[in-house]
C-alpha cells in the first residue's frame, strides 16, 4: 500500500465520522500483511498521519484509538520496530504468532525458498516481547497435520511465558476420517497434563471453554459469530472489503466482494446483506437444533467461499466433528478439574470467555 492510498483511506473515515458505519466510542487501526513490520517505516508514516489528523480534528478517538500488529516476530528486534513500540506503547497491542514447539511451528512457518523454518528466530524475540507486554497471548491455528503436536506445543509455549493461548481449528475443508478421535486424545492428554500439574493455576488455553457444547436457548443470541460487514478492510489498491477475508488472496473459489473504494467510498447496499446476517438466516435445522451448537463457530469468508453459490448466507461445517470432538475433551476437562478441586476443598479457578478468530 502506498501512503497516498494509506491517506486517502484515513480522510474518507475521519471525514465521515457522523456517518453510522463508523459511530463508534473508539476504533483499532489494524495493519494486516503478509508480514506488517517489513513496512515500518510506511506503518510510521501512516501512524503520524493518523495521529495527527485526530488531533488537528479535535476529533473524539483522539485518545481512543489502538494500533492493532499481528506478526510473526521475526524482526520483532529490529531497531526500528522497537522504537515504534516505545512511540506508541501506550496505544498498542501486537501479538506474536509461534504455533509451539519448534516441530510444530517449523511444519507451516518456513523461509522462502528454503526448507530451514523460522521457530530459532522468533523465540529468541520472545522474552522482549514478554517483558513489554508481560499479559500477552498467542495465537495457534490447528489443520490435519499439526494434530499430533497439540498438546507438546501448548506445554511449551507456557513453558516459555505465554501465559493464554488461543488456539483453533482452521474452518475450510481440511479434515481426514479420524481426526476428530486424534484431536480429542490429543485434548485429553493435554487436560491430564494441565490439571495434574496445576498448570490451570495462571496458565490459559482457549480450547477449554465451560461454556461450550450445550443446546441452543431461547436467550441465545442469533446474532453472527463474528464481525463481518463490520470491519472495514482496505487493500493495497484502496478497495474496500467487509473483512480482509473477502479480497481475493483470501479466497480460493469465489470472487471478491468489493464494497466501495477510497474514491466513491461505502456502497451501503452491498454492504446490507452483511449487517443482516444471522446465526439463523445462514444456518441449517440440524445446526440450530444440534445438541452440541453453543460455541460452534463460523468464518463468514469461509462460508461464502465453500458455498454452492455466490451466497453468504450459507454455513460451511467442515469443522462440525472437530467441535464435537473439542466438546467431549471439554467435558472430561471441566469433570475432572471440579472432583480434584472438590476433594482438595479448593476453589473453581475464573472462568474466561473467548472469541475464536478466522
Amino acid at each position: 500500500m502506498s501512503f497516498e492510498v494509506a491517506k486517502k483511506a484515513i480522510d474518507y473515515i475521519l471525514d465521515n465520522e457522523n456517518d453510522s458505519n463508523f459511530a463508534t466510542e473508539s476504533v483499532i487501526w489494524d495493519f494486516i500483511g503478509g508480514e506488517p513490520f517489513l513496512e515500518i517505516d510506511l506503518i510510521e508514516q501512516i501512524t503520524n498521519y493518523i495521529k495527527s489528523e485526530l488531533y488537528r480534528r479535535n476529533h473524539h478517538w483522539f485518545n481512543s484509538y489502538r494500533l492493532n500488529f499481528t506478526t510473526n516476530g521475526i524482526n520483532y528486534d529490529n531497531p526500528k520496530v522497537q522504537q515504534y513500540i516505545k512511540d506508541n506503547y501506550t496505544h498498542i497491542g501486537i501479538t506474536i504468532t509461534i504455533d509451539g514447539t519448534k516441530r510444530k511451528h517449523d511444519l507451516n512457518r518456513v523461509y522462502k525458498n528454503s526448507s530451514r523454518g523460522s521457530y530459532d528466530d522468533v523465540v529468541k524475540n520472545i522474552p522482549l516481547y514478554l517483558s513489554q507486554f508481560p499479559g500477552a497471548s498467542t495465537k495457534v491455528t490447528i489443520s490435519s497435520e499439526d494434530i499430533p503436536y497439540i498438546k507438546e506445543s501448548v506445554l511449551h509455549l507456557f513453558s516459555l511465558g505465554i501465559n493464554e493461548v488461543n488456539i483453533n481449528c482452521v474452518f475450510e475443508d481440511v479434515w481426514k476420517d479420524g481426526d476428530e478421535l486424534l484431536f480429542e486424545n490429543q485434548l485429553i492428554e493435554l487436560a491430564d497434563e494441565i490439571i495434574d500439574n496445576k498448570l490451570y493455576e495462571g496458565n490459559v488455553c482457549s480450547f477449554y471453554n465451560e461454556n461450550i457444547g450445550k443446546p441452543l436457548s431461547t436467550t441465545t443470541s442469533d446474532q453472527n459469530w463474528c464481525g463481518a460487514g463490520m470491519m472495514l478492510s482496505i487493500d493495497a489498491q484502496g478497495n474496500f472489503y467487509p473483512c480482509t477475508r473477502f479480497a481475493g488472496y483470501s479466497l480460493r473459489n469465489k470472487k471478491p466482494i468489493i464494497i466501495g473504494n477510497i474514491r466513491d467510498g461505502i456502497n451501503n447496499n452491498l454492504l446490507r446483506p452483511f449487517l443482516s446476517l444471522t446465526r439463523s438466516s445462514q444456518s441449517t435445522d440440524e445446526c440450530i437444533n444440534c445438541d452440541y451448537a453453543y460455541g460452534c463457530a463460523w468464518c463468514q469468508g469461509e462460508n461464502y467461499d465453500a458455498a454452492d453459490t455466490p451466497t453468504i448466507y450459507q454455513r460451511a461445517t467442515a469443522i462440525c466433528k472437530m467441535h464435537k470432538a473439542r466438546v467431549r475433551a471439554n467435558n472430561y476437562y471441566w469433570n475432572k478439574l471440579y472432583r480434584k478441586l472438590e476433594l482438595e476443598g479448593a476453589e473453581k479457578p475464573a472462568e474466561k470467555s473467548f472469541d475464536i478468530n478466522c
